[in-house]
């Protein structure tokens, strides 16, 4: 059976996905998925819409949600004009697409801390994907995120979607070596976060390279980050960066929160979609993404 390409899917379809079929759609699309993570409380950027219905209706594929717990509560979902929710599963269909979310070995709110029974709890509420990663200063190193990794794996089993990995040092000073992220997808991680060229300092084009070709070898997918605030950058900046992913081989490509209200620039999402799948992809990502149930269910 022919794997669908995730970047042809409608709301519909893109909501359903979760686990094993969301990685096979992403490498059917051959490096043309854009995350957008943004953080789950944040002020909406164009009231009364929501941030993650902004930037899903501006190119987004996948939606990350960092600082969980903001949306947590009473054993419910809130995010600041979606209102109550039941799940992460019920917010992927309000909003049609894939939901994740980020956890974080260390010392942070319990619901974000990178524990099996954190994990447990986000898989069963319906997460699409959970992403291990850092904050900045928090002083976390590929060691614990392979740590945290392989607990959670051990957890949670096979199917759900684990990555895995650092877009900046997060106040622990470290090499980002081909070996030491694509551990991370020996620990168990099924895409490793590799800094974009030109988002990190010393993180060249060639060193960007092999760890994409590395973790491509451990058998992950890569995800191209944008994690030090030029998701907040002038939209120009995306075209080059976009490039850059692509000629590395990224397989995902993430535009983190700090951009604008808790979310990347909505115009970036835009501009970074059409440099690395151009317009016609673009703007079927935007009309699909808003069209509602076909006479078929779909």
């Amino acid at each position: 059976m022919t794997v669908p390409r995730l970047l042809d899917l409608d709301r519909a379809a893109l909501a359903a996905l979760s686990g094993r079929a969301l990685l096979a759609a992403v490498a059917a699309a051959e490096g043309r998925t854009v995350v957008a993570e943004v953080i789950a409380g944040g002020a909406p950027l164009a009231d009364p819409a929501d941030n993650v219905e902004v930037v899903a209706a501006m190119g987004a594929d996948l939606l990350l949600l960092n600082r969980i717990e903001e949306a947590m509560a009473d054993g419910a979902w809130r995010l600041p004009r979606l209102g109550r929710l039941a799940d992460l599963s019920d917010l992927a269909r309000r909003v049609g697409r894939p939901v994740g979310a980020n956890l974080e070995p260390g010392d942070v709110p319990d619901p974000r801390r990178a524990t099996p029974e954190a994990a447990r709890v986000l898989i069963g509420s319906g997460a699409a994907f959970l992403c291990l990663t850092a904050n900045p200063g928090t002083g976390t190193s590929l060691a614990d995120l392979a740590r945290a990794t392989a607990a959670i794996r051990e957890a949670i089993g096979p199917d759900p979607a684990i990555w895995a990995g650092k877009m900046h040092q997060a106040g622990a000073t470290e090499p980002l070596t081909p070996g030491g992220v694509a551990a991370l997808v020996d620990a168990g991680a099924d895409a490793a976060l590799v800094p974009l060229p030109g988002t990190v300092p010393g993180v060249t084009r060639e060193a960007a390279a092999e760890i994409v070709q590395a973790v491509h070898a451990a058998g992950g997918l890569a995800v191209g980050t944008v994690g030090t605030s030029q998701e907040g950058a002038h939209p120009a900046l995306m075209d080059p960066l976009g490039l850059v992913a692509k000629e590395i081989g990224v397989d995902l490509h993430h535009l983190g929160d700090a951009g604008l209200g808790g979310s990347p620039d909505p115009e970036v999402v835009y501009r970074y979609s059409v440099a690395i799948r151009g317009r016609r992809h673009t703007w079927r990502r935007m009309a699909l993404g808003a069209r509602g149930p076909t006479p078929e269910g779909r």
